[in-house]
């Protein structure tokens, strides 16, 4: 599988570091963004973004009003249904150990990526954990953790054999696990190809791929999780196959590298990886920009208050929000120059929305992400609810 690495003497390589650097200073731009409260929320609801798009990869769609509900443990009546919300709530699961620091400093190794899967795949129900061998035509059930052991093909590629999938794993591990951060950010899309190449698992292999990128640019940038390549990559899901199998070809001439695989494809699938990034960051920065998310806020609060469905004053408290991140509740009453009851019952409406969260009942009130109102708040980061649910 090598080049593993761009090498020193690509000639693509000064270009490409120059856009690894153009987005760190862009991720970094777009953390400052906000207040530390307001995106700490809005990265717990990135996950489920993330969660939904790289489902979608791999022809699973779950709408995230469903991956919501998963979320609060209210699951579908109609099995496949629920069990792709199970799904969706082991991914979204896996995601925040990573946000909590489960894989510092080493994503790229064997182990995390076993514990990636472990974690993924052991909270999936049975019709989720059998695959087809391509052997017997039969099925082979799943094993969380556990590297395959059998012969698998993905289009044109067939996957090195089941006895040399922990020896391509070390060599792995041994190329990504110790480069300083830049070239880390350099190596993430290459490490991405390079573990869908391998193929070490019989089933879940997308999905744990791209954990491990995530993990790799959160600890290479110190990006907060407010933006995600999973989105990106499904919208771009038809260029993201075609590149990804154009770097399963062998080399293609004495001027193509050194490896058995084409420098030149990597280069292409690393610009591209790259540039998908980029597009997600200054997408992200536009969405969250103060005023104009405040503004979408505030609209929908007052639609929301006429209809109704929410306490007077609730626009007063959630532009606080956005500009505070958070504050304790016994501030409301203050915040909103109102009696303590009123102040209550505007909090309670905003909570049962979903707009306002807290960990517990002393906890300070944070701002909520509620699905259902994502179309308004943060338009084009999910597709529209289902009627009935807006």
């Amino acid at each position: 599988m090598e080049p593993m690495l761009l090498g020193e003497s690509s000639p693509r390589r000064v270009a490409l570091a120059d856009k690894a650097l153009e987005l760190v200073t862009a991720s970094t731009r777009l953390d400052g963004t906000l207040p530390r409260g307001v995106a700490g929320c809005l990265a717990g609801f990135v996950r489920s973004m993330n969660c939904y798009y790289s489902n979608l990869i791999e022809g699973h769609d779950t709408h995230p009003v469903d991956i919501e509900r998963a979320l609060r443990a209210d699951y579908s009546a109609e099995p496949r249904k629920r069990d792709l919300q199970l799904e969706a709530r082991s991914h979204i699961g896996v995601q925040a150990w990573i946000d909590a620091g489960g894989l510092a400093g080493r994503a790229s190794t064997a182990v995390a990526i076993r514990e990636i899967h472990t974690r993924f795949c052991g909270e999936l129900p049975e019709s989720l954990l059998t695959v087809g061998d391509i052997a017997t035509g039969g099925g082979i059930r799943v094993v969380p953790g556990s590297w395959r052991v059998t012969d698998v093909a993905v289009g044109r590629h067939r996957a090195v054999s089941p006895g040399a999938v922990e020896r391509f794993m070390e060599r792995f591990e041994a190329v990504y696990a110790h480069l300083g951060k830049m070239e880390t950010i350099l190596a993430v899309a290459a490490a991405h190809h390079r573990l869908l190449w391998i193929h070490p698992f019989a089933d879940g292999n997308g999905r744990v791929a791209r954990l491990v990128s995530y993990a790799m640019l959160r600890d290479s940038i110190g990006a907060s999780g407010i933006w995600s390549i999973a989105r990106g990559l499904a919208r771009r899901e038809v260029d993201y196959k075609d590149r990804l199998e154009d770097c399963d070809q062998p080399r293609r001439s004495g001027f193509d590298g050194r490896g058995a695989l084409g420098e030149g494809a990597l280069a292409d699938f690393v610009e591209f990886f790259l540039d998908v990034c980029l597009d997600q960051v200054t997408f992200m920065e536009r969405l969250v920009q103060p005023a104009a998310l405040t503004g979408r806020v505030i609209r929908w609060a007052e639609e929301e208050m006429a209809a109704g469905r929410l306490a007077p004053r609730s626009d007063r408290l959630l532009e606080a929000l956005l500009l505070r991140g958070e504050f304790e509740r016994g501030d409301v009453e203050r915040l909103l120059s109102v009696s303590e009851r009123t102040a209550r019952r505007t909090t309670s409406s905003l909570l049962e929305a979903g707009a306002l969260v807290a960990d517990s009942p002393r906890a300070p009130l944070r701002l909520g992400f509620p699905v259902k109102a994502a179309h308004r708040w943060l338009p084009g980061l999910f597709p529209d609810p289902p009627s009935g649910n807006r």
